[in-house]
């Protein structure tokens, strides 16, 4: 196959930006295309590619936690966005959290800077000659949507997913508050917890199950993705829900040592700490109700708001029914899909499906034989696992976590099953990259692309 035919990624979320810069930095063209700011989405407030919309965190960092194993895998490939988390990350205890707004400028200004990348900002409503990335996430336009049901012959999946509130911190009352890390992980100090007695937890509880919320349309099914359900939608299911779910007081104590029955845990947003994260607050509640109803919470009385949670329907195709080991469409090979278009989910999971999709183009322009997918023993190959040998009748996201992994053929205490998956891991990945000859890249950040300048705000038009 020729080199020198550029690849097509539509879309520069995690996904894309991954997959284009894996290719670009082998010396394989791409045309990135990316719509925003010419047409926004319902979530995204700028023009910068990797645009972090939900949340700022990664989720663990812990090399033995499935998700940090990722992270590792990830790197061992010279990973973009992992990269770029850790040069723009924030204290977040035992999580890779990152100034989302630093973040994304170093992933567009790297991107801007290579050679090998051509920027196309527009819309595209028809899949282009060649080979082609698919990266528009779960927020795919809806003519783009279209053309890929008539290439499928199947209509979509779909689920809704929340956007958490954030907050601004000079607007709270902390002397009720206290900074500290759930059993002091981290730096101790890395999220501003709210504690709530059992009364004060009751009476928010009975403010959160009686808020108005957003209505859905009656032809959409009320389908919620389990691991980012509204808070609203979690105190329905209970009283004590909270308390073992986003709200659990577990691993803290208040500065005078009593244990609170609740606490929320807000995250910083920046370095500067002037915006704060309401963490696991994902909501659907008219705007208007969470001012009300979150100015309940202690400290919260004079609350301002950055921005409000938000709702949003994303999209996803039913992977094991199309799509092969390779991310390739069964039905026409030549386009790949990445991102949480295919079922995977979460920003990390994102950003290793497009570096996988980049990896698997770039052995078959450089590679005359054939090759082997990467194991799935792996992080990085549990994934397609799950994406391509699911039931397709009951196929759902998820998040990376070790029963999408092949099973241990050993019998292990659980405290040492992780370690177990890890090591495998990592020596199945290491025996996969000598037989491909896989080396790694290298992703180089300038010292200004965190400048408030070097970012695409959407211009006041659009806005």
């Amino acid at each position: 196959m020729g080199r020198t035919r550029p690849v097509h990624v539509i879309g520069a979320g995690l996904a894309g930006s991954e997959c284009a810069f894996q290719l670009a930095a082998r010396g394989i063209p791409v045309v990135l295309h990316e719509m925003r700011p010419e047409r926004m989405t319902p979530a995204h407030s700028t023009g910068r590619f990797a645009e972090l919309v939900c949340t700022n965190s990664l989720r663990s960092d812990d090399p033995e936690h499935a998700a940090g194993l990722l992270k590792r895998e990830m790197e061992s490939f010279g990973s973009l966005v992992i990269g770029a988390a850790r040069a723009s990350a924030v204290p977040g205890g035992a999580a890779l959290v990152v100034d989302r707004d630093r973040f994304s400028a170093r992933i567009t200004a790297t991107l801007e800077r290579m050679p090998t990348v051509t920027i196309e900002r527009h819309e595209v409503t028809e899949l282009p000659d060649g080979d082609v990335v698919v990266a528009t996430g779960p927020l795919t336009s809806p003519d783009l949507t279209e053309r890929i049901q008539e290439l499928l012959g199947s209509r979509h999946l779909y689920f809704y997913d929340s956007i958490a509130p954030i907050v601004e911190a000079d607007s709270l009352d902390t002397s009720r508050m206290f900074w500290a890390s759930r059993y002091g992980k981290g730096e101790g100090d890395d999220y501003l917890n709210v504690p709530l007695t059992r009364d004060e937890y009751l009476a928010f509880h009975q403010q959160l199950v009686t808020a108005e919320v957003i209505e859905l349309h009656d032809f959409e099914r009320n389908l919620f993705f389990e691991g980012c359900l509204p808070i609203e939608e979690m105190a329905r299911r209970g009283v004590d829900v909270l308390p073992h779910g986003p709200m659990k007081p577990a691993g803290l104590t208040a500065p005078d040592g009593t244990q609170p029955h609740a606490v929320l845990q807000l995250r910083q947003e920046n370095l500067s700490r002037s915006q704060l994260n309401m963490v696991g607050f994902q909501t659907r509640m008219k705007w208007s109700e969470q001012r009300r109803v979150f100015r309940t919470l202690p400290g919260f009385a004079d609350a301002k708001f950055a921005r409000f949670g938000q709702v949003h329907r994303n999209t996803f195709i039913n992977a094991p029914q199309h799509l092969d080991e390779f991310y390739r469409l069964r039905k026409e090979p030549r386009i790949r899909l990445a991102g949480q278009i295919t079922g995977v989910e979460g920003y990390l999971e994102s950003a290793a499906a497009g570096l996988v999709v980049g990896l698997y183009i770039a052995l078959e322009r450089h590679t005359e034989s054939a090759f082997e997918p990467l194991p799935t023993t792996t992080a990085l190959g549990a994934l397609a696992r799950h994406l391509t040998q699911s039931d397709p009748r009951h196929f759902q996201p998820s998040n990376i976590q070790y029963g999408l992994f092949s099973e241990l053929n050993m019998r292990l205490p659980r405290r040492k099953r992780r370690a177990a998956y890890a090591e495998r891991a990592r020596g199945d990945l290491a025996t996969w990259r000598r037989k491909f000859e896989i080396p790694a890249v290298v992703p180089v950040f300038a010292d200004d692309e965190a400048r408030d300048d070097s970012r695409m705000d959407v211009p006041p038009e659009v806005a």
